[in-house]
Order: C-alpha cells, then structure tokens, then sequence
C-alpha cells in the first residue's frame, strides 16, 4: 500500500521575523481595501500591486539570483504567502508566474526563455496563465486536442483553451499542446509550449461569471508561430512536466485560505460577545485549519527538497478545497441558528460573496473527481 509522507513542520526563527516584516508592509498599503476585495484575495490582479511586492524582493524569492531571486529558502516564500493570502491582498497578477510558470522555466526552460521571462517575473512586471483545460476534455488533459506542427525554426500551433485563469493580465502562457498524433497512449506525444500572448493569431476573450467577475477566459489559436527556444523541455514529455506542475499548483496555502476572510470577519464580528454557537464554530474552524496548514507545510517542504508528492498534493488540494466551500455554508448556519442576527455588515457582505463564488474553488487546479481518481490509483483501487 502507497505510504503517505506528511510530517509536521516548524517554523524557523527567521522566517517568523519575516512575517512581521510582511506584515508591517501589508498594513501600510492595504488600509484602504474592503473587506469583500479582501475576500477576493489571489483571484484580484493589481498590477501595480504585483510590481511593489516585486520591489520588496517578494516574487521569485527562492529563485537564483543570476534570474532575480534572493535564493532564500522554501519556507520563506511560504510566509509570504500564507501572510499575503491571510491579509486578502490582490496577488492574482503575478501569483501563477511565481508558483510554477517561473520554476518550470528554471527546470525545462531553455536559456532563452529564462533571459526573457524570469527577471521580469520577480519584479511583478511579466505575468504568466497556464494553457491546459479545453472546450471538449475539460479536466480530462489526456483528451486535449490543440495541436502544434513542427515547422523551420519553432511549431504552429492551432486550437483552443478554456477556463484559463488571468486571461486577461497575462503576458505569456504555458500551454500543453500535442506535438505527436502517433502517440500510444493517451498521455504520449504532449509537449509544452510558451506563447506570446500578443503573437499573430491569438485571440482571447473574458468569460463572466455569475458574479458578473471576469476571472476566467478562453483563447483560440489560428497558426500561431512559437519559437523552438519556447519550447519546455523536450517535445513529447509534456504530460511529466505537468503533473510536476501540479504538484506546485496544488500544495500551496491558497488551497485551504481562500475563504479565510470570513473566517476572520466572524471572529472581529463575535469579540467579547460570549456567545456559545459562535465559540464553538470557531474552535472547529480553527482546528480544520491548523490541520490543513501543517499538510499544507509538509508537502511544500517536500517540494522544496525536490521530492514528487504529487499524491499528498491531491490529498491538500481536496481537503483545502472541501474546507473553503465549507466555512461560508457554516458560518451561513451557525447565524442562522442565532435567530438569524449576525454582529457587522461586513460579516454579511463577505459571507454572501463567498457563498456565490465558493464553487468555482474545487475546478482550479483539477475538480475533485479527478483528484481522487489520483488518490485512488495510487493505493491500488483503480
């Protein structure tokens, strides 16, 4: 039976010396923001935001400093983003181009894409989305279609994305395209690509959300040239790099944080109130959380030490994102169960935000039937 490798983490004298640095420079440039933009946290892109986080050193921290970074370790980008998530602060800009756009380039990359791309990044200055849903395989990237053509001097690629988070900001995209059609297997002949996404026939569109929030987009390619120093990588090892990328995608603390601002509005709202249902919806909270941080905090130290855990990322990944759905419907029960009176506008506001965006948490970054298929392989069920 597969053995699971989760331990608990400690952290670091330096690293919580960090934090109260973070911390310090999150109360100077978020007095002004509301608790609902708050809410929103890692999906709200503010470029400039992005570019003063850059400045403070904060983007691309464990990377070389030949590439810009301040080769600190893991748990260092760790703080900072537990600290930026826990604040609400409007990362989406640069978020992907620093959790694994930038590391896949420092992997695969060839020496090109880095001089181009990895600087940039960590300056908050060139901002990354990730190409691999697709209108007719959806999470299912063993079934995408968008193809690329080997021509003189790099591949034409033509196709579609769907669901592609940053549409709009993003600069480049890391797309999983097939460059090999006599492919054995379904998960043969994949290979990735960065595209230029103001190259000659890109086309992208926003989508609205029931929120009327753009957050997600669709982008058509009609014989769009990339070139060979764009490639990641080798050509038909596309499918190991992505499920590398996932790992980083998937261990992160917006797993189990991205409903954190209610969870701080209800404590605010309830101070000092002695009121039973509340303190006891707390404690559960507070508990689901301590756990899922320490998973969280393994499995990223397991990446930073350049181990695979893929199967305990999938494991974060479902446990974080039951969670987020979870807290706004109980934090919606326990004030009801109070005869329906909450203290503070501003519980209420956040709290029906999250309700109605809440469902999209467990799409990003493969659904949760897709996650236990993963699980379940790996113990010898399927």
């Amino acid at each position: 039976m597969y053995q699971f490798k989760l331990s608990p983490v400690l952290m670091p004298a330096h690293a919580e010396d960090l934090r109260a640095e973070v911390r310090a420079f999150l109360d100077r440039e978020m007095t002004e923001v509301t608790p609902v933009a708050r809410a929103k946290t890692w999906a709200a892109c503010d470029p400039e935001f992005s570019r003063r986080l850059g400045a403070q050193g904060w983007i691309g921290m464990t990377w070389p400093r030949e590439y810009g970074g301040q080769e600190r370790p893991a748990i260092d980008r760790y703080v900072v983003m537990e600290e930026l998530l826990a604040a609400g602060a409007p990362v989406g800009a640069h978020w992907i181009a620093d959790r694994q756009s930038g590391p896949l380039i420092q992997n695969y990359g060839s020496e090109a894409a880095k001089t181009a791309f990895l600087r940039g990044i960590t300056k908050g200055e060139i901002f990354f989305c990730i190409g691999m849903s697709e209108p007719n395989a959806g999470s299912d990237l063993a079934a995408i279609e968008t193809s690329a053509e080997r021509v003189d001097g790099g591949w034409v690629v033509n196709g579609a994305k769907l669901w592609t988070t940053n549409v709009s900001d993003a600069h480049q995209m890391i797309a999983l395209v097939r460059t090999d059609r006599s492919r054995e297997t379904r998960h043969d002949g994949m290979s990735q690509l960065i595209i230029d996404l103001e190259a000659p026939g890109v086309t992208r569109r926003t989508i609205e959300d029931h929120q009327s929030e753009r957050h997600f987009g669709e982008v058509h390619f009609d014989n769009v040239f990339v070139p060979d120093d764009m490639l990641i990588g080798e050509a038909g090892h596309g499918w190991k790099q992505v499920i590398e990328e996932l790992a980083l995608e998937r261990s992160g603390p917006e797993r189990y944080l991205s409903s954190y601002r209610l969870y701080e509005e209800l404590v605010q709202a309830h101070k000092g109130r002695a009121d039973m249902v509340i303190e006891s919806l707390v404690g559960e909270l507070t508990a689901k959380l301590w756990n899922l941080r320490q998973m969280s905090l393994s499995v990223y130290e397991s990446v930073g030490a350049k181990e695979k855990p893929d199967i305990e990322a999938a494991i974060v990944k479902d446990l974080g994102t039951t969670f987020e759905q979870a807290l706004p419907l109980m934090v919606q029960a326990g004030i009801e169960q109070n005869d329906g009176q909450p203290a503070g506008s501003d519980l209420v506001d956040v709290m029906e935000y999250l309700l109605l965006f809440s469902p999209i948490f467990s799409l990003r970054g493969g659904t949760r039937e897709v996650l236990r298929g993963i699980i379940a392989r790996e113990i010898g069920l399927r």
